[in-house]
């Protein structure tokens, strides 16, 4: 093959894992949920095979599936971006990045404080809406910066556009991404930039950025571009990865600009993967709860499906998968669940059909080197053999 398009649904799981009560979620099911919604249509993704996974109960089973499809279990021990995302690439985590559910300690931020000459508000886990409404004012008028966090392993940084300029709060977010190592090596800083008159509301802008810790082995990223072929990264893959292993890349608002940018790319000569990470189905709909949003979502990216399958060339292959679930019906917190991914990949010469649960999502990173004739160790094993 020639050109892998390899896109992450974030948040989309499709059931809990055997151990999603280790990980504070019971019964959770990012699918079941979202299939409840009247707005839910997926015809596409349903010839594709989605409810011929292993362990879906929702839907109407295709019966021949047109894709290969698999249902994968979460080796690493997380269920956030960072650690899911390296799985995909290969990378197993067997130890869980640091999270604070009381706040970071007072050694860390100090030294931030001390680097960046601005004080420090909050210190909790924080919607990150409520958190700019709650201290947003008091940010105004001091100019110390809002840090929070989340269950999430992340160090997050808000600030009015008018009182740090963006620059000024990335540059800050590189200080605290050099303090947060080793012990507090958090997942991600996630700069989260805002805007609103002095007394509020506010209201997020589109300027967040992530830094992520680097991959702590080679991914199948490095393996591709070591073999002098394209790695490119839409959305936040560039982020997530730190630029490693990336050959180009281009950052987007939403799952509409994400899209748009992949059908573009597609229409582009390469040799490689592209690697596309839809994220509103996280931020917008799983943490918010938005059962109906979420829906509607997936209904767009069905309705997309077809465009995307019809500027695949001969030699292409397009994947679908997920890094974690969000279910957007599960109340008892807004956090990730813990559940198994869909995978489906489709493209000619690819049979379709099951090929059942799977141990690891370090096997789309199998898969995909096998299919690109390129050498390199991950912790999965290939789910298509040509």
């Amino acid at each position: 093959m020639k050109r892998v398009f390899l896109i992450v649904l974030d948040s989309f799981g499709i059931g809990e894992e055997p151990d999603a009560a280790a990980f504070g979620d019971v019964d959770v099911n990012t699918l079941r949920s979202v299939a409840g919604s009247p707005f839910f249509r997926v015809p596409n993704l349903q010839r594709l095979g989605l409810f011929d996974i292993d362990g879906v109960t929702v839907g109407e089973k295709s019966g021949n599936p047109l894709a290969c499809v698999a249902r994968l279990r979460e080796k690493s021990m997380g269920k956030d971006t960072t650690i899911g995302h390296w799985e995909i690439a290969g990378v197993v985590s067997p130890r869980p990045l640091p999270t604070y559910p009381e706040g970071f300690p007072a050694e860390v931020l100090e030294e931030f404080s001390r680097q960046t000459g601005r004080g420090v508000l909050c210190n909790k886990p924080y919607s990150g809406t409520a958190v700019i409404q709650e201290y947003g004012k008091e940010h105004m008028q001091t100019g110390d910066l809002i840090v929070y966090t989340s269950a999430d392993s992340v160090f997050q940084i808000a600030a009015h556009e008018e009182v740090v300029p963006l620059e000024q709060l990335y540059e800050y977010c590189r200080i605290a991404r050099e303090i947060l190592t080793g012990e507090h090596g958090v997942g991600r800083v996630i700069a989260r930039p805002f805007v609103g008159p002095k007394e509020g509301p506010f209201v997020r802008t589109a300027h967040r950025h992530d830094f992520s810790l680097l991959p702590p082995e080679k991914t199948m990223l490095d393996h591709i571009k070591a073999a002098g072929k394209e790695v490119l990264a839409v959305g936040k893959i560039q982020d997530i990865f730190a630029g490693q292993g990336i050959t180009e890349h281009v950052y987007t608002s939403g799952n509409e600009e994400g899209i748009q940018r992949t059908l573009e790319w597609m229409d582009r000569d390469f040799e490689g993967l592209c690697f596309v990470n839809l994220v509103d189905y996280d931020m917008l709909y799983g943490h918010r709860r938005d059962v109906d949003g979420y829906a509607k979502a997936l209904t767009y990216f069905d309705e997309k499906l077809p465009e995307l399958l019809g500027k695949l060339r001969e030699g292409d292959v397009l994947m679908i998968t997920a890094d974690h679930g969000c279910d957007p019906a599960y109340l008892a917190t807004t956090d990730h669940t813990r559940e198994y991914v869909p995978f489906l990949a489709y493209g000619a010469g690819i049979p379709g059909g099951s090929v059942g649960t799977r141990e690891t999502f370090a096997d789309i990173a199998a898969t995909v080197l096998a299919l690109l004739g390129v050498p390199g160790e991950t912790a999965g094993k290939s789910m298509i053999h040509l």
